[in-house]
């Protein structure tokens, strides 16, 4: 640990949470130096979709690289994006009806983030984005922008400009439609919210603490865009490439965006990658206006065929997504009702789901808990009050019920010496909650 503590910067974050070298990874699982095995529920924070090093992709990858295949082309037509591309089209957007152009971005989601922003300003002529409170997008300053966290946008140093926000479905509380709210500021001129360029919106916020927009909200939202003739971008960076159960996070919703951002489990492999998808009328661009050094990662182009091929060519893993995301969703509503007595709720959909927790003091005890007995988990929200599962969607059966099995551990440890009262112990919220 010795280098990291001399030389890295004190931005690091994950380290701090997980303080153990690792070496290697397969499938579920990661490894430290020590050769202490861990369950992986975060996953390169739904970087890994299809876990780690996963050997349908190694094989195609390392072939490639053995025969010279190219890693960099910056946006020169190659092989290796021609042919993601193709199957991109005829295994994603065309089984779905869905005709979107193709950009390749710079390699990171805030890249993809700050492109489609860029693409409603100068396609509409008008300058602001509706945003959402507890929002997500990046932390490059368009997209930073975009974003509701505060310790985030606190960094910018710079004052952050150029969005509306709206308060998120459930925001509000039960049974207020915030769209509503969306729909009477646009329609009136004394609103003080001048007509926006675009919305953009995740259909699930991930980092925002796992709050799931519910179908309706959504269709409302879109309405409304299109009765304001305002562009839908969805954000599916996170929620998207199957973690909700269908390839996009929108697609039961029945809605169609005009720009998609992807990227995270895109690649397949954590290999960076990350695309927006326009409607063929908004690919208005100039050549060069939106580039990148690595916007062509060909290494990328080829585990994220070989993703598509292996897991998206029919339904069946789609299926598989939602009957795991259905095992999670009764396991952790049993957890609560167990161990709750008001401290717990559960929020999320498919495999994109976490335990909401009355503070994040106790939910940072839940995953420390869980990481010395064998689980990497983390914590999102406003306060790190979500203990948020973002298991490889491939993980086994048994490897589910035996994270969910460490996880319950934890909460019922934690539980159990909230409820005790040492001499040293302090009072907070109405219960008794032991020191450290």
């Amino acid at each position: 640990m010795k280098i990291f503590n001399e030389i890295e910067s004190e931005v690091q974050s994950y380290a701090r949470a997980f303080p153990r070298v690792f070496n290697r990874a397969l499938g579920e699982y990661i490894y430290d130096e020590e050769g202490n095995q861990y369950l992986d529920f975060l996953a390169g924070a739904g970087t890994l979709n299809y876990g780690h090093n996963n050997a349908n992709f190694k094989e195609k990858l390392l072939d490639y690289i053995s025969n010279d295949g190219i890693a960099h082309g910056l946006d020169l037509h190659t092989k290796a994006k021609g042919e993601f591309l193709e199957t991109f089209n005829e295994k994603i957007l065309k089984p779905r009806n869905m005709e979107y152009m193709v950009q390749f971005t710079g390699p990171t989601g805030t890249n993809a983030v700050e492109a489609a922003l860029k693409i409603a300003r100068n396609v509409t002529g008008q300058q602001n984005i509706v945003t959402f409170t507890n929002g997500f997008h990046g932390v490059s300053l368009g997209s930073l922008a975009a974003t509701g966290n505060s310790h985030h946008r606190d960094a910018a140093g710079v004052s952050l400009s150029g969005t509306h926000r709206i308060p998120f479905d459930g925001y509000l509380g039960e049974g207020i439609d915030t769209t509503v709210y969306l729909d009477k500021v646009l329609s009136d001129s004394s609103s003080g919210i001048n007509s926006p360029a675009g919305v953009v919106v995740e259909t699930v916020q991930g980092e925002g603490g796992i709050n799931a927009a519910s179908f309706e909200w959504l269709r409302n939202l879109q309405a409304v865009c299109k009765k304001h003739g305002v562009l839908l971008i969805v954000d599916d960076i996170q929620a998207g490439c199957g973690r909700t159960g269908t390839y996009f996070s929108f697609e039961d919703a029945g809605i169609e965006p005009d720009i998609i951002t992807l990227s995270k489990s895109l690649s397949g492999y954590g290999l960076p990658l990350a695309v927006v998808l326009m409607k063929p009328e908004l690919d208005q661009w100039k050549p060069g206006e939106h580039n990148g050094t690595f916007r062509g990662n060909n290494l990328a182009f080829v585990t994220a065929k070989a993703a598509i091929d292996c897991y998206w060519s029919d339904n069946s893993f789609s299926n598989e997504i939602r009957r795991k995301g259905q095992y999670v969703s009764d396991r952790t509503e049993a957890i609560i009702k167990k161990h709750g007595e008001g401290n717990f709720s559960t929020r999320g959909r498919g495999m994109f789901q976490g335990i909401n927790c009355v503070n994040g003091d106790l939910a940072g005890k839940i995953t420390k808990k869980a990481f010395k007995n064998g689980l990497i988990i983390e914590t999102s929200g406003a306060d790190d009050h979500v203990v948020k599962f973002l298991c490889p969607l491939v993980i086994s059966d048994e490897n589910l019920k035996t994270g969910l099995d460490i996880v319950e551990q934890a909460v019922e440890e934690v539980c159990d010496s909230a409820t005790s009262i040492p001499e040293d112990n302090e009072f907070f919220d109405g219960r008794y909650v032991a020191n450290g």
